[in-house]
């Protein structure tokens, strides 16, 4: 389902259109096994020895106490298998050992045939570690081969996965759930295989439990395996390049398959017309084009496809056509079919039967080639906060600018159209953690807009009016419930602003931003500096009145010396308590405000940020300097108070804050919408003075530890406790 967008002459009133959601079933992955293998970098292998030395210290302490290793975190009971329901069978947890007589980690090298799927619905994982066998290099990062149940032997075994942006290393015991001594869920075809059990309960462990595991998408497990980022193509709707894109992402090293859709279950895995499996996962291994030898204007476009079963090619779409592009016997061996199964299809024979084209494209530090082209990375790890930053798609004008934002400058062209080749993908974190105890997946989206002219170079965020006013350049196709979103565009050099958001506001999530191009570019957070020293605007500015005599006092003036007098008595001092006493007279006065008045706590505040000589007392002077203050302050409030509610919006609150002169990052901005916001997401007049007290409280303590202004101060523990106690 798209995107609409309504545009006027004055304005762009931008619709989203309704989320699409997706079930669990989706066409599976295969990984071509050829040179655009990946491979670990330098840095990366360096990471890794530190993470096998981890495990094998590990693994050695319990060799050397001659114990069986007893996963404490993922434990051999219930809590392991299932959260929500009960397993109808009653399972034994028991180790390889226990059930056959010689168990082996890998049996004859790891195949497709040691994945059989058992009683849990992960078959979205499976087809993915069936992909991960067809490419060794691959295979031995995510299950490392030097394991087995003889030497060393100590019932731990460990598994590497990509984990939001950071490879990590899963430990587990060899105990695995069994019914009558077999295996429950997956097992090899091979009864004293193993690998991919354990890797199953790897992976269950990584999100929990077995039950997380149950309905996926294939392209979220080969992710896992690669630290890849995916596209997806319904090749029927696929962009006019299509080819072009299949071209270049191979010479990037990208993983790449397609499959035929099934339009009942019941045809799963039954044959077409044409001979091919649908519903069954083929890698696309090469793609070449060229002009026969023997008629230079006739172009020949090929794909060559891989079954991973090995089968022959249906003669109908088996091309011989390759032998004509090779001119050398160099090129005759780089084009050759080679394994068994691969065959070479004519583009448009190619179209015709596949329905579905996934690409998995891999970061830099995981090829191995150095002569490769390199795909430019940019990660950025972000979160919506509800009240603050989760401010919804475009259909909430009020609240969308506040989602996280991003600057994008793409700084050289990479095709002969002059455009920038970009890939923008979008993931929700742990979602998939949370299932069992109700979390679902939100639904997803991002848009690009062009910064115009005059506020390039500017590292403000983009206000609410920039995008009343203007229309995105790209976007997603459109808001849906899985855990990445990824798209492919081509945009003209220059600057944009990525907007990351959830379709209905006030979705907190925390994400993954990856911005993948093909040429130099940057990416960045737009995120302001902290201002050590809040500068009032001009509007405000003109509001502050210098202290007057008692003959230049006006009429109000002179009441809030006389009720101050009352209250405070001989020694014209108040404290806290007489504070709220004058504040809550004075403001009752304010009928527009529609307060309860401010409470005790606001008002200890109040006298920590006032109280110059430290006696816990305001005098009239400091009462003064207060009163000043807040009359300031509640103008910004009324301003921003369209509704006359006598509140504002969490969201409005960050407005309100720079109106005041305040500038602060988001991370505070988040932190301000928690700690001050009610469940309904608004501010009364109470809490947001409250809020100002304590920021400019703080300020100002800071600047005074700050002594030579380099906006650096340190500490020692009674300082910090007297600071942060007294504010």
């Amino acid at each position: 389902m798209g995107i609409e967008e309504k545009l006027s002459e004055t304005s762009v009133q931008t619709t989203e259109a309704a989320p699409q959601t997706l079930g669990s079933n989706v066409a599976s992955f295969a990984a071509p096994s050829n040179i655009y293998s990946a491979i670990l970098s330098r840095n990366e292998a360096v990471k890794d020895a530190r993470r096998l030395k981890d495990f094998q210290e590990l693994r050695d302490k319990y060799v050397r106490k001659k114990v069986l290793f007893e996963d404490p975190l993922f434990p051999a009971q219930d809590s392991s298998l299932f959260e929500n329901e009960k397993f109808p069978l009653k399972l034994e947890w028991k180790r390889p050992s226990d059930i056959c007589s010689n168990p082996q980690f890998i049996v004859g090298g790891a195949n497709r045939t040691d994945i059989c799927q058992g009683d849990l619905g992960d078959c979205w994982l499976l087809a993915a570690i069936t992909c991960l066998t067809l490419n060794d290099i691959l295979l031995q990062r995510v299950v490392p081969h030097d394991q087995s149940f003889t030497e060393n032997y100590a019932g731990i075994f460990h598994f590497q996965f990509w984990r939001y942006g950071e490879w990590v290393d899963v430990v587990v015991d060899d105990r695995l759930p069994t019914y009558k001594n077999k295996l429950v869920f997956t097992r090899s075809g091979q009864k004293n295989e193993f690998w991919s059990a354990l890797l199953e309960k790897a992976y269950a462990k990584l999100h929990s439990s077995y039950e997380a595991l149950k309905g996926g998408n294939t392209l979220e497990a080969m992710e896992d395996f690669t630290g890849g980022v995916t596209e997806f193509y319904e090749i029927t709707e696929a962009p006019k390049e299509l080819y072009n894109i299949m071209r270049k992402a191979l010479k990037r090293g990208s993983l790449m398959g397609c499959s035929i859709d099934t339009l009942v279950p019941t045809a799963q895995m039954t044959k077409t017309v044409s001979g091919l499996v649908r519903g069954h996962a083929y890698s696309v291994t090469g793609v070449e084009q060229g002009k026969r030898k023997d008629s230079k204007d006739l172009l020949i476009r090929l794909v060559r496809v891989r079954d991973p079963w090995g089968v022959a090619p249906p003669p109908t779409c088996k091309s011989n056509d390759w032998a004509a592009l090779a001119t050398t016997q160099q090129d005759k061996e780089r084009l050759q079919p080679t394994e068994q199964g691969e065959f070479w299809m004519c583009f448009e024979v190619f179209q015709k039967n596949f329905t579905k084209l996934e690409i998995c494209n891999l970061t830099p530090d995981t090829l191995q080639d150095d002569q490769m082209l390199k795909w430019n990375v940019s990660v950025h790890e972000g979160r919506w906060v509800k009240g603050c930053s989760a401010g919804g798609c475009r259909n909430f004008p009020e609240t969308y600018w506040t989602n996280p934002q991003y600057r994008l400058s793409l700084l050289e062209v990479d095709n002969k159209e002059k455009t920038c080749t970009v890939v923008v993908a979008l993931m929700q974190k742990g979602r998939r953690n949370d299932r069992c105890s109700g979390g679902t997946l939100n639904n997803i989206g991002f848009a690009i807009y062009e910064v115009p002219k005059e506020m390039k170079g500017n590292q403000q965020q983009l206000p609410k009016d920039f995008f009343l006013y203007n229309a995105s350049k790209a976007r997603s196709k459109s808001y849906v419930n899985m855990r990445e979103v990824s798209e492919r565009f081509c945009l003209t050099p220059g600057e944009y602003v990525i907007v990351p958001s959830t379709f209905d506001p006030h979705k907190e999530s925390e994400f993954l931003l990856r911005v993948f191009s093909e040429n130099r570019s940057t990416s960045e957070v737009i995120d302001a500096e902290i201002e050590t020293e809040p500068v009032q605007t001009d509007t405000l500015k003109k509001k502050i009145k210098p202290f007057k005599t008692l003959e230049e006092e006006t009429e109000e003036e002179k009441q809030f010396r006389a009720i101050f007098q009352q209250i405070a008595g001989d020694d014209m001092h108040i404290n806290a308590n007489e504070l709220r006493t004058v504040l809550n007279r004075v403001v009752a006065k304010h009928k527009e405000l529609k307060t309860e008045g401010f409470s005790l706590e606001s008002c200890r505040s109040m006298i920590a940020l006032m109280d110059t000589d430290g006696t816990g007392h305001l005098n009239l002077q400091e009462f003064n300097h207060l009163w000043n203050k807040i009359k300031i302050w509640k103008l910004v409030f009324t301003r921003y108070d369209t509704d006359k509610s006598s509140t504002i919006s969490s969201f409005e609150m960050r407005n309100a804050l720079t109106e005041a002169g305040f500038q602060l990052n988001n991370q505070l901005y988040d932190i301000i919408a928690m700690r001050y916001a009610n469940e309904h997401l608004e501010l009364d007049f109470d809490s947001y003075i409250s809020c100002l007290v304590r920021l400019e409280g703080m300020f100002r303590a800071f600047r005074a530890f700050d002594k030579d202004g380099d906006g650096l101060i340190k500490l020692n523990v009674s300082e910090w406790l007297q600071l942060t106690m007294y504010a």
